[in-house]
């Protein structure tokens, strides 16, 4: 009988004839609602293989095409709201920009700009002059550069500066990233030669001094962002590296991961060492990520001994790892922020900061209006605890409030996170799905309710 049915299933010429897919016509593009007829088509056909007893009219997969244009005229990468709580999401798109960041970006997009070329002497100069006064004023470094991301910048300055020679690191700095990116390989394809010392918990400084030969050419120093080592342990201070590094001329390069302006003490997270900090224990490099803590557009940012700097800004591969003009626009607008101390512009710095009363009254608005325009679905107040997230601050516990759907916690994930015009993507605790307010910011409140409201209808 299916197959019989299969020899019946419509033309895509046929459905566009008909008046409501004309319609369509006049609201889409043309090849999105093809796109459309011919995936409905499809799937009729695989549930017809299958032994699905299933409709297949002209007007069933015309029904279904009307339905769904919407899902098939999304773009790939579009917008969510993050209601996980994980501030730094890296699955997400890590950290929202600011307003004065995406301004930025849309006049130098939309326009020509002086992206390499120096209005005041009338010919050609480098794209990186726009930000690099601005770190120097922030952080107090001698000069900047700045490439696509911080694996980029570490790979950046090892081939650089160690290309067939030693560089000292502790055992137990010997990370993995996301992606399962290791500072091992990273190392090896930047062409220099590891020199593992001491263990996995205990490094001591006599442990580098041993290692110090003549082709020794960086003491590197990995800062545990994203994990933490407890209990019998130690690690020689910043200080202490530096002046054994300049005890034998060797260059100490330190790679902070997610990198940091602003005491986070002040926000009620634990202590995270700051670029500055850094760079006044005497380190000669230092590298950082722009996407995370810093709040800005994703950017891999190397900062210290200009004369280094410059070795490193001379390699060709450089060319290959440069960032474009929109991220430059949107470090530079984020960086302004941080100078003129408008911290709480900055989304993951506003985010992070945002107190529990804040955060409780937000759950409670969202909740009544819930439970207003869907009583027959029940809502509680839950208070628990977000992540900071993106590799950063990994014991850090913030304290949070969620709005909890009860309920079939898997269908109901399943429909906030397939909703055609915003998914919302929240996280599965106790058999219940959580909106957690830590990541909705204020302005989405009604976006937030108005699609769990579509979704769970």
């Amino acid at each position: 009988m299916n197959m019989e049915k299969l020899k019946k299933l419509p033309k895509v010429d046929g459905i566009l004839k008909r008046e409501e897919i004309q319609k369509l016509c006049n609201t889409y593009p043309r090849w999105v609602v093809v796109e459309a007829i011919r995936r409905v088509i499809e799937e009729k056909r695989r549930e017809l293989l299958s032994g699905a007893d299933i409709a297949v009219s002209e007007d069933s997969v015309a029904s279904e095409v009307v339905n769904r244009i919407e899902v098939f005229a999304q773009p790939s990468l579009r917008r969510v709201i993050n209601a996980t709580g994980v501030v730094l999401h890296t699955n997400l798109g890590r950290a929202p920009l600011a307003r004065e960041a995406v301004s930025a970006m849309a006049s130098v997009a939309m326009n020509y700009s002086n992206l390499e070329y120096d209005l005041s002497k009338g010919k050609r100069g480098l794209r990186y002059t726009h930000v690099v006064d601005l770190l120097k004023k922030i952080t107090g470094c001698e000069s900047a550069l700045v490439v696509n991301n911080n694996a980029a910048a570490v790979f950046l300055v090892l081939n650089t500066l160690a290309r067939e020679r030693e560089v000292i690191v502790s055992r137990g700095e010997l990370i993995e990233i996301g992606g399962s990116f290791r500072m091992p390989d990273v190392m090896t394809s930047a062409g220099a030669i590891l020199r593992e010392v001491g263990t996995t918990n205990k490094t001591k400084l006599s442990d580098y001094e041993n290692a110090i030969n003549e082709n020794t050419a960086l003491i590197l120093r990995v800062h545990p962002s994203n994990y933490r080592i407890v209990g019998f342990t130690e690690r020689p201070s910043l200080k202490d590296l530096v002046a054994l590094g300049k005890k034998y001329s060797v260059p100490v390069y330190e790679d902070l991961g997610s990198g940091l302006f602003v005491d986070v003490r002040s926000f009620g997270l634990p202590y995270e060492p700051t670029v500055q900090e850094s760079l006044k224990a005497g380190v000669d490099l230092v590298s950082f990520s722009g996407d995370k803590l810093l709040g800005g557009a994703q950017a891999g940012i190397i900062l210290g001994r200009a004369d280094l700097v410059e070795r490193i800004r001379k390699n060709p591969i450089n060319r290959v790892l440069r960032i474009d003009k929109l991220t430059l626009a949107a470090l530079e607008a984020t960086l302004r922020l941080y100078l003129g101390n408008d911290l709480k512009k900055i989304p993951v710095v506003a985010l992070l900061s945002q107190t529990e009363e804040e955060l409780k009254s937000r759950a409670e608005r969202v909740k009544a209006l819930l439970e207003e325009r869907l009583p027959n679905w029940s809502f509680d107040l839950v208070r628990d605890t977000s992540a900071v997230g993106g590799g950063a601050l990994p014991e850090a516990k913030l304290p949070t409030w969620c709005v909890a759907i009860e309920g079939d916690c898997l269908e109901v994930e399943r429909r906030l996170r397939t909703i055609p015009k915003v998914p919302v993507i929240g996280r599965i605790k106790e058999d219940r799905v959580l909106l957690d307010m830590r990541t909705v910011r204020e302005e989405e409140v009604e976006l937030l309710v108005e699609m769990v409201e579509r979704a769970l209808r």
